[in-house]
């Protein structure tokens, strides 16, 4: 299941739960695409129980090029995945001290 909101901060918040598969990733993928590049976008994975990584890859193609795409849920393997398909990244808001 998906949910579309807005939050506090004006960005699109899709919100993923269940299994992330390539199904999934599909179906994502095609919101993805109506959504122009420059709106901040925040992917909220907290509400998966299983992530594929076919599906994380599926997405990336949609991802790349983004210009802030904000990812949440997901674990350091799928995070780190992301960046070797060429998606960029923003660090979660909070965390600016973490990185130094």
């Amino acid at each position: 299941m998906m949910d579309v909101t807005r939050g506090a901060r004006g960005e699109l918040v899709i919100r993923i739960e269940g299994v992330f598969d390539r199904q999934a990733a599909s179906r994502l993928s095609g919101w993805l695409g109506e959504i122009p590049a420059s709106a901040p976008l925040l992917l909220d994975f907290s509400g998966v129980r299983e992530v594929q990584d076919l599906g994380v890859a599926a997405m990336a193609g949609q991802l790349c090029g983004r210009e802030t795409v904000e990812v949440v849920g997901l674990g350091r393997h799928q995070h780190r995945l992301l960046r070797y398909l060429g998606v960029t990244l923003a660090p979660p808001v909070g965390d600016e001290e973490a990185l130094g």
